[in-house]
């Protein structure tokens, strides 16, 4: 084979495989572009989604339809199964219409505070010293009463001591850290706690903490919590309580008026 029909040789081969190239790079354009005019399933919000909404809230209240649209349309994220969203919440609010995708939902703990929060309930941090607040027993997700002594009348001196809330969840305990505790110290408050109340409880917690002589918080079971019927304590009932009339005579006690004759 002589050097040019050699170079002839090459140069149709090299043709033939740039034309396969080309062919195969247009057929396989042509199959893209009829790719992504088909239609497809997603899941778009049938209302606006709030944030904080669980997954599986926003299935079980028809939060999610479902909707098909052409491929080329789907964002990125798109959900193709609300399963998806199992154990999942809304990170930031969905608009009606828009496409619900994986990358608006977070776990709860990604949200703090506002994934524990619903409805009525409402987060209040509640400063107090070490005693107070169980500072060093306390642990996040347990479950508190609140106990507190004070005046009625306000101007009074007759005091009273009660159970003013039951059951409050602790959202954030008070750090029991040497020196975080040693830097605390030497500010207002000295330690604070995260409880959640609802929006009623928290009007009893803010006058305890503004009014009550002296209160503190109490620490319930993990499991099988009860509660005792509600009862008023002062110094009438702990002195009464148990003690017959000859004992309460012979301590002098008869000498004492009772609450409301102008007792203390």
């Amino acid at each position: 084979m002589t050097y040019r029909l050699r170079n002839i040789t090459i140069a149709i081969a090299l043709a033939l495989v740039a034309a396969l190239l080309t062919s195969f790079y247009v057929s396989n354009y042509q199959r893209n572009v009829r790719a992504d005019e088909t239609n497809v399933a997603v899941w778009v919000a049938a209302r606006d989604i709030p944030a904080g909404t669980t997954g599986a809230a926003a299935v079980q209240k028809g939060f999610l339809t479902k909707s098909e649209i052409v491929r080329r349309s789907v964002v990125p994220g798109a959900i193709s199964d609300p399963e998806q969203l199992a154990g999942l919440v809304v990170s930031d609010k969905v608009l009606a219409g828009e496409q619900v995708t994986s990358r608006r939902f977070v776990a709860p703990s990604e949200r703090g505070i506002h994934a524990q929060l619903k409805g009525v309930q409402r987060a209040i941090s509640v400063p107090g010293d070490k005693n107070q607040l169980l500072v060093g027993t306390l642990e996040d997700g347990d479950r508190v009463d609140l106990v507190a002594t004070f005046a009625a009348p306000e101007s009074a001196q007759l005091h009273f001591t009660r159970v003013v809330l039951r059951d409050v969840p602790v959202l954030r305990a008070p750090t029991s850290d040497a020196a975080a505790a040693e830097k605390l110290a030497t500010q207002d408050g000295a330690h604070s706690v995260l409880l959640k109340v609802t929006d009623t409880q928290v009007s009893k917690l803010h006058w305890v903490l503004s009014t009550a002589e002296d209160w503190h918080l109490e620490l319930r079971p993990a499991t099988d919590a009860a509660d005792s019927p509600e009862n008023v304590e002062s110094w009438y009932s702990i002195l009464r309580e148990g003690v017959s009339r000859k004992q309460l005579d012979d301590a002098g006690a008869d000498r004492l008026p009772a609450v409301g004759e102008g007792g203390q």
